[in-house]
Formats: structure tokens, sequence, C-alpha cells
């Protein structure tokens, strides 16, 4: 029987693994991300106030409805199974959709609601994937947020990926995903959110 997809807390280095996959999930990343990015291009009252919205939809909304519904559903955090995806995914399809109307209507910074785009399209691409093949969300939420920050601050914003292979490691190490599923994760991340943010910014700006 293949281990693959069985949860592995309990290896040598389970725990340590555990607590990168946890803290690397795309809210988590979200947050800090387009606080950094809002704090940069704001001045401080309109910072705190764009900032919650971007904070509302990009993290806490869908992590709040997420785990209602896992509960209620009894189904691991790690949606060990692809087809527990799915009404996680909409949920969060519909809140950063949501999110990007928000920003734009309250005239948020244009990188930070491009990135919430990237967010909503990104996530109903991982959607159709999904159907068919288990890409690793975490390796995606460490690649777009850090395509974000490149377009935002220069290479320096490329630091977050630095993380990338260690958060990669923790989903092949738990048995999560395979290397192709992390590996495509990260590149379909970068490739696609560095895509839309031109797109984005080039119809905006």
């Amino acid at each position: 029987m293949s281990l693959m997809n069985e949860p592995q807390e309990n290896k040598k280095y389970g725990k340590q693994a555990q607590l990168i996959s946890d803290i690397s999930n795309a809210p988590i990343l979200a947050l800090i991300v387009f606080s950094i990015i809002n704090f940069y291009y704001l001045n401080f009252n309109d910072f705190i106030k764009i900032d919650i919205i971007s904070i509302f939809f990009a993290s806490i909304l869908p992590t709040v409805v997420i785990i209602v519904f896992f509960k209620r559903k009894n189904i691991h955090r790690d949606l060990l199974k692809k087809e527990d995806r799915k009404i996680p995914l909409i949920i969060a399809i519909i809140s950063y959709f949501l999110g990007t109307i928000a920003l734009f209507m309250m005239q948020a910074p244009t990188i930070s609601t491009a990135l919430m785009f990237c967010y909503f399209s990104n996530t109903i691409i991982v959607m159709g994937i999904t159907r068919y093949w288990k890409i690793s969300i975490h390796s995606m939420g460490i690649s777009g947020p850090t395509t974000g920050l490149i377009f935002a601050f220069g290479l320096a914003g490329a630091i977050l990926g630095l993380l990338g292979p260690l958060v990669m490691w923790s989903r092949v190490y738990l048995n999560r995903h395979t290397v192709s599923q992390v590996l495509a994760g990260f590149l379909f991340g970068f490739v696609l959110t560095a895509a839309q943010m031109i797109l984005f910014l080039n119809l905006i700006i």
C-alpha cells in the first residue's frame, strides 16, 4: 500500500516538518505579504484601513469558514484527499474575488489589488488541476506571494522565495505530495502570478 497522503508526523523530523507546513499555509503568508506591501505604499491611516480589508479577505474569512467546514466534515487539516479540496477552494475563490473588488473600490495600492486578483485566479486554476492531480498549494502559496513582492520591491522581494525549498521538503517529507507536485506548484505559482501581475498592472496603470 502506498504511504502517499497518510500522516507522517511521527517520522524522525515529523514535528519540524509539520511546523514548517503549518506556518507556511497560504493565509498566513498572505497576511504577512499584504501587510508589508500596504505598509510600504500607504500612510499609517490608510494602511490600517486597507490592510484590514486585505487580511480579512485573504486570510481571516477563508480560514474561519474552512476551519468550520473541516470540523463539521471531520476532514484532516492537510486535505489528504484531493477530493476534499473542492469546497475549501470554492470558499477561497469567493473570498479572494470579494477582496479584489473591495481593494479596487477602496483605491488600495495597485500591487495589492493585483496580488489579490492573482490569489483569486490562481485558485481557480488550482481547482481545475485538482480534478486530475494534487498539485501543491503550499508551494504555490509561497512562490505566488514571492512574485508579488518582487513586483513591489524588485529582487529584494525574492527573499521570501528562499523558504521555498524548506516548504517543499516539508510537504514531501510528510508524504502530503510527491516531488513533482511540489515543484510544479512552485513553478506554476511563479509563472501564473508573474503573467497576471504584468497583465493587471498594464491594464490599470
